[in-house]
């Protein structure tokens, strides 16, 4: 297994939890690290001690620093640019997909409501991003 973590940047505790039954459900044991705000994501980001993600998972909306915040910062940051970054949101806006394309995001999806859907749509992207996709490696420490 690798030690490498999915980042999963929410605040919600009821979607995290579903996220992490929906894991359990679809038989994946990958480390999890959570961050409940967009402050805490970007912190725990600037800390080249901790383990670089594998992916990480951004909910827009979030309290003090937003998704698109977070994002831009992950975006400018030449340590952190090539990470990928997957937003997970209930927003169908054009105006928020459309920014966070412009930031640079790799991929942005629409939470279902339904636990059945969000399970396939997880089940879908962890396939894709940690086991179809080569990842790029964590940029050596300055």
């Amino acid at each position: 297994m690798n030690a490498r973590p999915i980042l999963i940047i929410e605040d919600s505790d009821e979607d995290f939890e579903a996220m992490r039954w929906a894991m359990r459900r679809l038989g994946r044991h990958d480390p999890l690290e959570r961050c409940c705000d967009g402050d805490e994501a970007t912190e725990r980001l600037r800390d080249r001690d901790r383990p670089w993600p594998r992916v990480v998972l951004l909910d827009l909306n979030l309290p003090g620093t937003d998704g698109l915040e977070v994002l831009a910062f992950i975006r400018r940051d030449p340590h952190l640019r090539s990470l990928p970054v997957v937003v997970l949101s209930t927003s169908a806006s054009e105006e928020d997909v459309n920014a966070c394309y412009d930031l640079g995001v790799n991929a942005y999806l629409i939470k279902p409501v339904n636990f059945e859907q969000f399970t396939e749509q997880l089940r879908v992207t962890l396939d894709f991003w940690l086991d179809l996709a080569r990842l790029p490696e964590p940029p050596e420490r300055p």
